[in-house]
């Protein structure tokens, strides 16, 4: 889990300083347009796969221990972690990277002669 914050950090500031500023507000707005869409599938894909198995266990679809069951349990399983951790992290991540960008705005404005 190291890497990918490292990138996360280093990624505005190399675009800055190598690329310039319009680069890196486009930087910025990618990242932003992708990961807000990205973590709402997230969010939603998690929440469906575990209500289909709620939906399953209730009665739908043979009941439990049926091969749509077994899926549903492997949908579950890969569901959890989309909906409760991978989604909302990636908020984080949107913030930081616009935070860090907003700490050296001042100093490409030096760099590049603006």
């Amino acid at each position: 889990m190291i890497l990918p914050g490292v990138i996360a950090v280093i990624t505005p500031v190399l675009v800055g300083f190598i690329a310039g500023p319009k680069m890196l507000a486009g930087t910025l707005i990618g990242v932003t347009a992708s990961g807000v869409v990205l973590a709402i599938f997230m969010s939603n894909a998690g929440g469906a796969w575990d209500n289909a198995k709620k939906m399953i266990e209730g009665g739908a679809s043979q009941g439990k221990g049926s091969e749509a069951h077994k899926a549903s349990v492997v949908g579950d399983t890969v569901g959890d972690p989309f909906k409760d951790t991978a989604g909302p992290s990636l908020n984080i991540l949107i913030k930081l990277m616009a935070i860090i960008s907003l700490v050296i705005a001042p100093m490409l404005k030096n760099f590049w002669g603006l």
